[in-house]
């Protein structure tokens, strides 16, 4: 269990998911993060995770939870999961295909026990595919997408953090499926098996680049195209003191303000659109940043319609004033980190924190719903 000395939250589930259950069954990277969205919304979200895991109660992605440390491979524990799914709307699970299956919890036995489940599977390939049982990452993941290859300099692709696959095209495609199945429950009475796969959402996030290219609006490619680094008027430039901005003046009138408060006179500057003349002007614009700090540029440009910002590190992040101002970030056990999103007038998300938990008070409490 956690420690017991842990304190538990005395903040009351309050988002527009109160009073549904959700049980989780631990695991890392995106399955975590959708449970941490679902929990900071207000769901109540039971983790089973293996004995002797001892969760920090710093991390910022296990919030939220009660945690219940179990022998998955003790038929007992199973029976006491069979019960307490029974009293729940939804689960999410991480593991392979066929593991769960496997335990004596796959979605025929379990929807069995409650037809009102909503079943939500998170993986890379998904569950039925040739590469189905085949380990892989993130980096693996977008690579099959048409995503990796858009992203990075001429030279190579450059994996974007984890965001596309892990979190983007797997957690929040989760979290969508999980609350649309939710929704259709509600009317049906029936729950369903939600196939989340980090490819399959990775995909779906290119849905613009592949209606730009049937357009015939974008090259396949990197830095060829106006949002792919290609375009000296959409890009990261440094600046005199090391650091970077980066601007996306694309609609005329902001390329115009680009101009007249980067003092770019020169006649070569007219065809913004001219991808041809990018290359040149793209160095004349390296140039033009180079010669003033991230400071001096902040003081020019931000705040205007240029579509200009300093390029911040995570720590600096936290300090901007307009992310201050919206309180973006909050403080927990000394760990600066980001505040539940979306907001919500009426039905505030609030960060609660993790705590032990017995699967037999858990039970109690759900029962006789």
């Amino acid at each position: 269990m956690l420690d017991k000395s842990a304190p538990s939250t005395s903040v009351r589930a309050s988002g527009p998911l109160s009073g549904f259950r959700i049980v989780e069954f631990a695991g890392i990277g995106p399955g975590p993060f959708a449970c941490m969205m679902l929990a900071d919304m207000g769901a109540d979200v039971v983790t089973l995770d293996r004995v002797g895991a001892k969760k920090s109660m710093k991390s910022v992605a296990g919030r939220g939870r009660k945690v219940i440390e179990l022998d998955l491979k003790d038929k007992a524990a199973i029976a006491q999961v069979l019960d307490l799914l029974a009293s729940a709307d939804a689960l999410v699970e991480g593991f392979r295909p066929g593991v769960m299956e496997r335990l004596g919890l796959g979605p025929d036995i379990v929807l069995a026990r409650n037809p009102k489940l909503v079943y939500g599977r998170m993986t890379g390939w998904g569950q039925e595919g040739p590469l189905a049982n085949a380990a892989g990452h993130d980096i693996n993941y977008i690579s099959i997408t048409g995503a990796l290859a858009a992203i990075g300099t001429k030279e190579a692709p450059v994996p974007p953090l984890n965001l596309v696959g892990d979190f983007g095209g797997g957690a929040l495609y989760l979290v969508v499926g999980v609350l649309a199945a939710l929704l259709e429950a509600q009317r049906s009475g029936k729950g369903q098996v939600v196939d989340a796969a980090m490819c399959d959402g990775a995909a779906s996030l290119m849905s613009f680049f592949f209606d730009m290219t049937t357009l015939g609006r974008w090259t396949e490619g990197r830095n060829q195209n106006f949002l792919d680094g290609g375009a000296h008027f959409y890009g990261v430039y440094e600046c005199a003191c090391g650091h970077f901005v980066s601007i996306g003046s694309i609609e005329p009138q902001f390329y115009a303000l680009l101009r007249e408060h980067a003092g770019l006179t020169d006649a070569d500057f007219d065809a913004q659109m001219n991808p041809k003349a990018w290359p040149a002007l793209k160095e004349k614009l390296k140039a033009v940043f180079k010669s003033k700090t991230r400071e001096d540029w902040c003081k020019i440009m931000e705040g205007t319609d240029i579509c200009f910002a300093p390029v911040l590190t995570m720590s600096e992040a936290t300090k901007h004033p307009h992310m201050v101002a919206r309180n973006v970030f909050i403080e927990r056990h000394g760990v600066k980190q980001p505040a539940p999103a979306p907001r919500f007038s009426r039905t505030p998300s609030t960060v609660r924190e993790p705590e032990g938990a017995e699967i037999g008070a858990v039970m109690q409490a759900w029962a006789g719903r």
